[in-house]
């Protein structure tokens, strides 16, 4: 969609409604500002990239649309010089467009268990008869081991059936006998990974969250699965074979610190923060997580997972965990503090009259404070000129309207970038049905230059 409305700076900074507040689907502090608005395709979501090459190796729920990725960084090639960064590189969608751009690139993620599937995908451009050839050693390897599906925790035993569960024990000890943390090592052990949603029996949901109630109609056998990923994944590596650009560079990092990324280097971020909606991206994995014996139960995924985590989710913040008001007072959110106290203040009121009280007065203070910390590293990481691309949406906790994109704006140009734009691509919760409110939401890209 392209730009409708524009607010100007003084505007901006007056106090507005809380709830069901009027919003602009376009906002910059410097309305002269022309942008270079892809309206030709979308940022979408994940299940954009089910029949991708590589994409598709690893469902991940909040990912968005690698083709949209490549199209808007081939589009910034034409125009200048670019090094792309994400500070929120997940599964790796952004850096995979940009080796198929001959783009040098750069991506961090600090979940643990999302940070090794990107490493892994990234591996694609090594070689495919390696990576097959230990694909069928495995395999062989794992028929002639004894499974013990006695070993697994209560979850995974409601997740698999017996013989199921013993043919991925089987898989999981052929791979770590012969693990020696190679290319094509890390590429079977994500064959593995990719499978062990389509060989449960149990739901679901559309947000990666266990549903051990529900069964799905459709289950694969481990070995047969295991055989025709192995028999994809060689295929997309073989299509990759002529790719001749630089390679990806990825870490483990905190995109509030952004402390392995080079400073004053890269001239467009592409990337897709968490949403303020309690999406917990810990539980997300939890399948995964307890299945290779990361964790055991629910409680673990605190200390293994959301500590390395931005506080997008209410789990992240109960209130024994958060001084509210030391957080309020933090320099970091003097751009937006008087509008947030109050959003806070009736979120803290609201939850009250819930039966889950969730803590979302905490969870909506501390997510900005990341955020705010996420945008003063990068303009550190950044050169000038650079421009930033955030697929975001906005949030209303409890029907209490956030708005986060003006917010994120602002926080953006306090930490020194130049001027916003929003450019809204669709509309979101107007399906009410089984929704906790009925507030208006949306989502599109907060374009930053600076």
């Amino acid at each position: 969609m392209s730009t409708t409305s524009e607010v100007s700076a003084p505007a901006m900074t007056r106090c507005r409604p809380i709830r069901r507040r009027q919003r602009s689907t376009s906002l910059s502090l410097f309305p002269e500002t022309e942008w270079p608005l892809y309206k030709e395709s979308t940022s979408g979501s994940f299940v954009d990239n089910v029949d991708l090459p590589v994409h598709r190796w690893f469902r991940y729920s909040a990912g968005f649309s690698g083709a949209w990725a490549e199209d808007l960084i081939t589009r910034e090639t034409k125009a200048r010089d670019v090094r792309v960064f994400d500070p929120f590189a997940g599964s790796g969608t952004t850096l995979i467009a940009a080796e198929q751009c001959g783009v040098e690139s750069w991506g961090i993620d600090s979940h643990p268990f999302v940070a090794r599937v990107a490493r892994a995908k990234l591996a694609y451009r090594s070689s495919p008869d390696e990576y097959l050839d230990r694909a069928k050693r495995v395999l062989a390897g794992a028929k002639r081991i004894t499974p013990t599906v006695e070993s697994y925790v209560p979850l995974i035993r409601k997740c698999y059936t017996d013989e199921a569960l013993g043919q991925l024990d089987r898989l999981r000890h052929a791979i770590g006998s012969t693990d020696d943390d190679s290319e094509s090592a890390r590429l079977v052990w994500l064959t593995l990974v990719s499978i062990l949603r389509p060989t449960s029996h149990v739901g679901t949901a559309n947000c990666q969250y266990l549903l051990p109630g529900r069964r799905k109609a459709r289950v694969r056998e481990p070995f047969a699965a295991f055989e025709e990923m192995a028999r994809t994944m060689y295929e997309d590596m073989r299509s990759a074979c002529g790719l001749s650009g630089p390679r990806a560079t990825f870490r483990q990092d905190d995109a509030r610190k952004c402390k392995t990324a080079p400073d004053d280097h890269f001239s467009l971020v592409v990337t897709s923060p968490p949403y303020p909606n309690n999406y917990d991206y810990a539980d997300a994995t939890r399948l995964e997580l307890t299945f290779f014996g990361e964790i055991e139960s629910w409680g673990d995924l605190q200390a293994n997972v959301r500590r390395h985590l931005l506080r997008s989710c209410s789990q992240h913040v109960p209130n024994r965990a958060v001084d509210l008001a030391d957080v309020l007072a933090s320099p970091e959110l003097d751009p937006i503090r008087d509008e947030l106290r109050p959003v806070c203040e009736e979120l803290g009121e609201v939850r009250l009259t819930r039966g889950g009280k969730k803590t979302y007065h905490n969870m909506i203070v501390c997510y900005f404070l990341d955020l705010a910390q996420v945008w003063l590293a990068l303009r550190r990481v950044c050169r000038s000129p650079s421009r930033v691309c955030f697929v975001v949406g906005d949030s209303a906790p409890y029907g209490v309207y956030v708005p986060v994109i003006e917010w994120l704006g602002k926080l953006a140009t306090s930490a020194g970038f130049r001027s916003f734009t929003f450019e809204k691509t669709r509309d979101r919760n107007v399906k009410w049905k089984n929704r906790k409110h009925r507030v208006p939401l949306y989502e599109g890209r907060l374009w930053v230059e600076g």
